[in-house]
């Protein structure tokens, strides 16, 4: 069964890439002839949109719960991983190729709001679950949130990008990204718990080590295609802005459909990680001219030196 189950994994994360890769570009077709800005775009668009594996993932494993059959550990390994993947493997990656700057202002306020979404997921989940309620916080801090973030754009004076059509294609585009997401979420979902059963390991391992890095490839691959266009701040952006929405919507929006149990072991070592990472990163986006080489080999050093933390967990 366990050989079968690897294949269905391959190919859930396989399809949560391609519908990634279809939602976006449909979303970008018709966000453009809007006319937002680069960081925006970023920021928002891109970064729920590079999100939907890790939505689609939490949304089906709710569901999992409501019938009976707990899926905790795979909707907040997923959540956690992906976060630590696009800070430490994605950020640290792009740093080596470019040098990746950001307004100080800036700095602090997204800064403020990563840092203060990873100490809120931990207070919610202290308790060792996170109920409906609180599950219910989450999702409308995020949404207030990205309201903020709304009312605060203006439109920018540059023409807009090549995807500016936004007609019925892209639509159709973007729809179909949608329904390759869904049912790649539940290949994804249901694997994961399969193989975790068969080799008697925990559900959340495998999420945060597989799942993150596999659901973090369209924030890395919209990352460097814009690092090789010399937009620098949609790429920062994007990785930011997936960060905040992974911190708090899929562990928020799965704890609406049913409870979510959180891990001691990821409570008290991986978000504190995550914490303590964010900070460096923000510190170096601060206090020196960017993330430069030296800096992104330092980011990229937290990466492997946690990986190879929880591979000990094996």
């Amino acid at each position: 069964m366990a050989p079968m189950d690897i294949l269905l994994l391959i190919a859930g994360i396989a399809g949560l890439w391609l519908g990634t890769e279809l939602t976006v570009g449909g979303a970008l077709a018709v966000a453009r002839r809007h006319r937002l800005s680069e960081f925006f775009v970023g920021l928002v668009i891109l970064s729920i949109g590079s999100d939907l594996p890790e939505l689609g993932v939490a949304i089906g494993a709710g569901l999992k719960g409501l019938m009976g059959r707990d899926a905790s550990g795979v909707v907040v390994g997923t959540s956690i991983g992906s976060v630590v993947a696009q800070i430490g493997f994605v950020l640290g990656l792009t740093g080596l190729m470019h040098l990746l700057t950001l307004p100080r202002d800036f700095v602090v306020k997204q800064g403020t709001v990563l840092l203060g979404a990873t100490a809120l997921l931990f207070l919610v989940a202290f308790d060792g679950s996170v109920s409906r309620t609180e599950g219910l916080i989450l999702v409308t801090i995020y949404v207030i949130y990205v309201v903020i973030l709304m009312n605060g754009e203006n439109v920018p004076d540059q023409q807009p990008g090549q995807l500016a059509s936004g007609d019925w294609k892209s639509w159709i585009v973007l729809i179909s990204g949608l329904g390759i997401v869904v049912i790649s979420s539940e290949l994804t979902v249901t694997s994961v718990i399969n193989i975790a059963h068969y080799f008697q390991i925990s559900e959340a391992l495998i999420a945060v080590l597989i799942i993150g890095l596999g659901t973090s490839l369209p924030e890395l691959s919209i990352s460097v295609s814009a690092i090789l266009k010399k937009k620098t701040q949609l790429s920062v952006g994007n990785i930011i802005g997936s960060n905040v929405l992974d911190t708090l919507l899929p562990i928020g929006l799965a704890a609406t459909i049913s409870a979510v149990r959180f891990e001691p072991q990821l409570l008290f070592f991986d978000l504190p990680f995550i914490f303590l990472l964010t900070s460096l990163v923000l510190v170096f986006f601060y206090t020196r001219r960017g993330v430069t080489r030296p800096e992104a080999w330092i980011i990229l050093g937290f990466y492997f030196v946690y990986v190879a933390v929880k591979l000990l967990q094996f």
